[in-house]
């Protein structure tokens, strides 16, 4: 396992979870937006010839990070990636992409498709995009790409060790269970299609898939089969939650077909008081 030197109290704590595979977690210091991944010529002469599958997980996947951080850590860092794959001899790069790569492509983009993302204009898009083109042009070893959803906790416990995405939402249900009834019906918004996908199934989607003969320069996507507008997850987060739930549900858009004046004045409205 790639870490950097700032994380290696990571590895204690992966150890302590997993002991029966204690010792099978080894750490290799290292950092993904370096050349040849920052490792040590020692490290690269005993790993070389003995790396069966290379995966490549690491990646800025901030909607808000800033566009050099996440040109260095998601272009960059999956050019030296391949790059030390094809250098350890490793038989199979296996890259970790997106649904993003679509971009804001309208319509079924599927899994054969990648030239036609449109829409490219967030960093987080072209970054995603033009990592998995680097994999695409430049790696020389056989791979294969996984496009995941958007990952969220455990499908049974719900374990997350990163709060972000749908989970921005949970403060403000849980403010509003605390003072209303559930009994009470909602207006919200409801804009925008998502997929969600729990991340242990993501993992066993990818653990099948990268032993499975024969998908070499193969694209998955990793994905729910139904997808949900925000206005849908918020009532699946708010059932769960015990919370009201948002019986009248609009989408914003509809700002656009009003006169300016009217949308001028509906801000300046002073929040109503209870």
């Amino acid at each position: 396992m790639l870490i950097r030197e700032s994380s290696q109290h990571k590895l204690e704590e992966l150890r302590s979870r997993f002991p029966l595979s204690a010792q099978r977690i080894i750490g290799v210091t290292g950092d993904i937006t370096r050349p040849g991944l920052g490792l040590p010529e020692a490290d690269l002469a005993r790993l070389k010839g003995s790396i069966d599958h290379f995966f490549h997980f690491a990646a800025i996947y901030d909607m808000a990070a800033s566009e050099a951080s996440q040109q260095a850590a998601n272009i960059t860092g999956t050019l030296y990636a391949v790059q030390a794959a094809g250098q350890l001899g490793a038989r199979c790069f296996h890259h970790v992409s997106s649904i993003a790569v679509s971009g804001l492509y309208r319509g079924t983009f599927r899994e054969d498709m990648f030239e036609e993302a449109e829409n490219l204009d967030h960093a987080y898009f072209r970054t995603k995009h033009e990592s998995e083109k680097v994999v695409r042009q430049q790696c020389r070893i056989p791979y294969r790409i996984y496009r995941p959803g958007a990952v969220v906790g455990h499908s049974r416990t719900g374990e997350i060790d990163k709060i972000d995405g749908p989970y921005y939402s949970f403060k403000m249900i849980q403010r509003i269970r605390n003072v209303m009834p559930k009994w009470m019906p909602l207006v919200g918004v409801d804009s925008g299609i998502n997929n969600i996908v729990p991340v242990d199934y993501v993992v066993n989607a990818i653990d099948y898939l990268a032993h499975l003969d024969g998908q070499d320069g193969g694209c998955f996507h990793i994905v729910d089969t139904e997808h949900h507008s925000t206005g849908q997850m918020m009532n699946i987060f708010a059932e769960a939650a015990h919370a009201p739930k948002f019986a009248m549900r609009f989408d914003p858009k509809v700002f656009n077909f009003m006169p300016s004046a009217l949308v001028d004045l509906l801000a300046k409205l002073p929040p109503v008081k209870r």
